[in-house]
Order: structure tokens, then sequence, then C-alpha cells
């Protein structure tokens, strides 16, 4: 901040919301915004006169320049000040939510830990490391370019000149999560996978300043945003997209060190297993990925390793970034009243003839009937024009049913009213609470009960395949879903505080609903293709569930197929009940539960149909290898052809019946 009556400025900000703002004062306006542009500080106020010019960075995130603006504003307006925004470092037009770093990142995590989930249980030879390092940089290498095609050619949210830096980050960024990883596997075994989660996606999601502003979420937080893998490949990719490569070196260190780190402490354990531990054997738990009764061969091994890892990378760079990297409004429903019904009409056809496709305006006869929709989310926002007895326009939107929407609604039909010299305020019918300000509490709820729903069956299937057939693993399925309901409502509750008081039962209830019939859906494709069942199940329920629930971003503003399977997927109905119970009194809960019920019975009809043709595999028969870290590592019969004669090593059939 700078300027002249900066003091008395900066003592106003802090007294409207001492707790949310860090104020510092400094004399050259060039130094308040060179901090913007370096990430130093969220915002700058630069005073001149009457005016407050406050300058932002989007590309620091969307929601932290709309956080700043939205502290900042009303106190310069209470102040008599007029208001002028400078986006020091706009998005681009094909990334206008800046949603391209957040989803390359994740892509690239989750390449980095997903193969070695399942090496260790599949192929643990590969895991030697010899064979595992140019393994990891051909695959670092192949993830690289499908990021690259995807992004640049396809859906043009990487610029042809960035290329190369954002395919070095994805590289890097495979590398040292690969290399981490396979240090972790080597002391935790399987449970490895469990602590990456945790690490990467957990606490680097939280942390990592792309879905939320870093200043908004936690204090804990900034510790993990120092030295966590997915805040240094989002932070880098940030640097090189909207920064001209401004601050990535210090990104880079830790994704270099990190890597380093984890490849010099995998050398030290496998030195030390060598010595003490000639002995050690790790279990083939997953002899066949496609769920088949034995052992794959190598060629459908292999194949499986590649695919599953691949299609879940692919699957969210192309449809998690193509639905929702490039919001805009596409025929969302809007409300329009005036004096009289001309009048109306004249401002619905001037918004068709302005903004054609983007809004579908309905004229409605009373601001009473146009609020009454709004709630009723028939519509998702509404726009009276000035009359008696009200002398200014009045916006109408519901927060609580979408935060974009009501954002786009209030944006838009503000610059209606000032371009026509109006003065307007804005209404909110359900305005959502402080600890739930971007919306985004239900849907994180309904990927809880979803998440929790296919991991019970695949992590069933294969850990205790005798809890597989139908009589056993209904009374299963129903005890845990009632339990891991209860735990996705004391984590919302008590651990995160996200959600209020009350609403407790609903929400137990709901859940435990949401997670039987999703652990049905999941069951169908765990009977028919194994472990691979994660790709289709995760592709339905997650990468086309979460852009057409409209929990992150209203479906007005996606393309129309994610409106139209809204009402019929289990995410929608997961989200919808979520976000019925804790902001409208449960209005349209029974719809939802419907929705899941139908994918339940309908799953469930399936499963036993499938049971009746297909037999059902009741026990697994399970290799005991060679620990990788011992340099004998096994190898399949059909490959030992050229390997060394240690490994050859005999190899210990184990049967676990039901």
């Amino acid at each position: 901040m700078s300027g002249q009556d900066a003091g008395t400025f900066a003592q106003a900000l802090r007294q409207a919301d001492g707790d949310a703002v860090e104020v510092r004062v400094v004399d050259d306006p060039g130094a308040a915004r060179q901090q913007v542009i370096e990430r130093d500080t969220a915002g700058a106020v630069v005073l001149d006169g009457d005016t407050a010019t406050l300058f932002t960075a989007g590309g620091a995130g969307a929601s932290q320049a709309g956080v700043t603006t939205g502290l900042v504003t009303p106190v310069a307006v209470a102040q008599g000040m007029t208001v002028q925004s400078e986006d020091l470092a706009p998005l681009p037009a094909d990334d206008p939510a800046g949603l391209g770093a957040m989803f390359m990142t994740t892509a690239i995590v989750m390449a980095g830990y997903l193969p070695l989930s399942i090496m260790l249980s599949n192929s643990p030879h590969l895991l030697r490391l010899r064979r595992f390092l140019p393994l990891l940089v051909g695959w670092a290498a192949l993830i690289a370019g499908v990021i690259a095609i995807v992004t640049c050619p396809i859906l043009h949210v990487v610029p042809a000149g960035h290329l190369p830096a954002v395919m070095g980050i994805a590289m890097l960024g495979v590398v040292s999560i690969g290399l981490v990883q396979l240090f972790l596997t080597r002391v935790f075994g399987a449970m490895a996978t469990i602590l990456a989660m945790l690490l990467l996606m957990v606490l680097g999601m939280p942390s990592s300043n792309l879905s939320i502003s870093i200043y908004t979420a936690p204090p804990f937080y900034d510790v993990f945003h120092s030295f966590l893998p997915l805040p240094a490949i989002g932070e880098a990719m940030r640097s090189v997209l909207y920064f001209g490569g401004d601050g990535v070196g210090r990104h880079l260190m830790v994704l270099g060190i990190g890597g380093a780190a984890g490849l010099l402490l995998t050398i030290l354990v496998d030195w030390r297993k060598r010595r003490t531990s000639r002995s050690a054997t790790v279990r083939l738990s997953m002899p066949s990925l496609r769920g088949a009764s034995q052992p794959d061969t190598p060629f459908w091994r292999y194949a499986a390793l590649l695919f599953f890892p691949l299609a879940m990378v692919s699957m969210m760079i192309t449809a998690m970034l193509g639905a929702m990297g490039s919001p805009t409004p596409k025929d969302m429903p809007v409300a329009v009243v005036a004096s009289s019904q001309q009048q109306a009409q004249a401002v619905a056809d001037g918004m068709d003839a302005q903004m054609p496709g983007m809004f579908d305006v309905r004229v409605v006869d009373s601001a009473q009937d146009a609020r009454t929709q709004v709630a009723d989310r028939d519509v998702v926002g509404a726009f009276v024009l000035p009359g008696p007895p009200d002398p200014q326009a009045t916006v109408i939107t519901n927060q609580a049913a979408s935060t974009s929407a009501a954002q786009v609604v209030n944006q838009i039909f503000t610059q209606v009213a000032q371009a026509q010299h109006m003065p307007v305020v804005t209404d909110d019918v359900a305005p959502l609470p402080a600890k739930d300000s971007m919306g985004t509490v239900t849907m994180y709820i309904a990927m809880g009960w979803l998440m929790a729903g296919f991991m019970v069956i695949i992590v069933g299937a294969n850990a205790a395949p005798g809890s597989r057939p139908l009589p056993r693993l209904l009374p299963i399925v129903g005890v845990y879903s009632a339990f891991m309901s209860g735990v996705v409502f004391i984590i919302a509750r008590f651990i995160t505080g996200s959600i209020g008081d009350g609403h407790a039962w609903q929400l137990w209830a709901a859940g435990t609903v949401a997670i039987f019939c999703v652990a049905m859906f999941a069951t169908v494709f765990e009977r028919l293709v194994g472990m691979l069942a994660i790709v289709p199940v995760i592709g339905i329920l997650m990468f086309l569930g979460v852009p057409a629930s409209s929990g992150a971003m209203s479906v007005y503003m996606e393309a129309p197929f994610f409106r139209d399977v809204h009402d019929i997927i289990p995410m929608g109905a997961a989200v919808d009940a979520a976000r019925s119970i804790l902001y409208f009194g449960s209005d349209t809960l029974g719809g939802s539960l419907l929705t899941l019920g139908a994918w339940g019975v309908v799953s469930l009809i399936v499963v036993a149909i499938i049971d009746r043709i297909k037999p059902l595999r009741t026990t697994s028969e399970m290799l005991e290898v060679p620990h990788p870290a011992l340099g004998s590592a096994y190898v399949p019969k059909e490959e030992s052809v050229d390997a060394d004669a240690d490994d050859t090593d005999e190899k210990v059939l184990v049967s676990s019946h039901a």
C-alpha cells in the first residue's frame, strides 16, 4: 500500500477485519506493484486523492484476487473513494479460471505415485533400482508428451512457446515424486499408497494455493506449501504460464531436492536390507489386475500396468480440464422483472442481442415470484428493475446453489444497471456461511461418500476375495456404509469444521445410501475387469461426475452435455443431497435419494446376473518372491531366459482360502 493517507486507510482495513488481512505500508507505488507480481502480497492499493487503485494478479489465483477485492472495496467505498482495479497478471482467454495449472499439476502428481501403488503387488521386479530408474524417466517423458499434446494443440491452455518449460516441469515432477514414492514403498510396502494420498492429495491440494488461496487456508498449511511436491509443481507451472518464469527456480529446487533425497534414501535402505535381510520377500497379492483366476501373462501384466495410470492421467487432463477450463455462461436461466411486461421484455431482448447464447432470460411478473424461483433453483438469478416502491435495481442471487453462477449473475446484472445509471443492490436468498465461502463443502462431502463406496469393493475383492459372494458382501457393505458415512460427517463437522450444528441424521442417512449404492455400482465393473475397474468407475463417478455435479462450477458454465447428465449421475445426486440438507431444508432430498437408489438397485441386479454367468473367484493364489531391494529380484518364468542366475530364486506358492 502506498500514497497519501496510506496509514489511515491501512488502519481502516485492520479495523474492518484485522484477522483477515496483514497490511504493509510502502512509499513507492512501483514497489507495491512489484510485490504483487512477485506474489509476496495478494494485492496492493495505491491512493490518489479520492481514487483507490487496487492491483491484483489473476495468475496467482482467481479466488485470491476475488477475496482481496472483497476485503478492500467495502473499506474504500465507506471512505467515499472510487475504486479502480488493475490486474497485473491477467489470466489468458483460453484459461480464464486459471485451472490449467491445477489440473496439469494433479495429473503429474497422479502419474508420480499411481504406478507404484500396484507395482509392488503385481510386478515387484520392476522396482529393482537399476530397472526402475530408466522406466521412471521414460514414463515421465510419456506423461510430459501427453500433457503437451492435450493442453497445447487440443485445449489451447498452454501456448506453444511455453511447452518446453511445461514439459520439463512435468518430467521433473513425475521423477521426483516417483523416487520419493519408491523410498516409501521400500519402507512401508503397499501401505505407502495411503501415505502418498495423504501427503500428495489430502494435504497437498489445500496447501497448493491452486484450488483456494493459501491466505484463506488454515495457517498450518503454510508449512506444507513450502515443501510438498504438489504446491511446488503448481507454483512452478503458474510461474511459467502467467508470470514469464519469474520465481520458478525455488520451486524446481524443492522438486530436485526431494527427488535426490528419495533416491539416496532408497539406496541406503537397499544397502541395509541386503546386509541384514537376505531372505526378505514380498507377496504378489494381485497376480492378475484384470480379475482373471490365473496370474497374467507378461503382455497383460505390463499392458495393465501401463493402461491404469495412463488412463487416469489422460482422463484428468481431458475430462476435467476440458470441461471446466473455460467457464462461460451457456443458456444460464435468469429472470427479469420490471414495472411492465414490455420493459422487462426489452431488457431480455437486449441481453439476447448483446450476449447471444449466454442466458435464457425469462420475464417474470413480480419480484416475489422471481425470488421464489431463485430460491427453488428454477433460475440461477434474477434482475428486478427500479419501480414503485423500489427506487433501485435489485440483483437476486442464490450463493448456496452455486457460487460461480451467483458471481456471474451479480457481475452481469450490476453492469447492466450501471450502464443505465441505476443504483443497484444485491439480495442473496441463501448466503453461504463463512466456513464455506467457496461453496465446495457439499462437493467434498459427496466425494467422500463416493470414494468410500468404490474403495471398499476394489480393496476388498483383492485383500479378502472370500467376501465377494453377494450373501456375504451385502451385510459387509451395509455395515461399512453406515460406519463410513459417520466418519465423513465427523471429519466435516468436528475435524475440519466445514459444517455447522444440526443435520447429523440427514447427512448420515444420505451418506449411507450413497456409499452402499456406489459400492454396488463398483461391484459390476469389479466382477468384469478386476482391479482395472478403478478406471471406468472413477471415470464415471469423478472425472465425469465432478464437472456435471455443479459442485465446483455451475453446469450452466460448461458444455451442455454435463447439464444433461447432472440429474442422472451419482455425483450430481450426492452433491444435491448434501446441498439440500445443509442449505435448503432437505427440500429436494427425496429425488436425490431416488436417483442414488436406482443406481444401487440396477447395479445389484446386474451383479446377480454376472454371478450366474461367470464363475466367482473366492480364493487368491499368491507368489512370495525376493524383495526388489535385495538385488535378486523376481523375474516371471516366461521372461527368465536372459536373467542372472540369482534371478531364479525359488518361488513359494501361497494359497489363501476364504
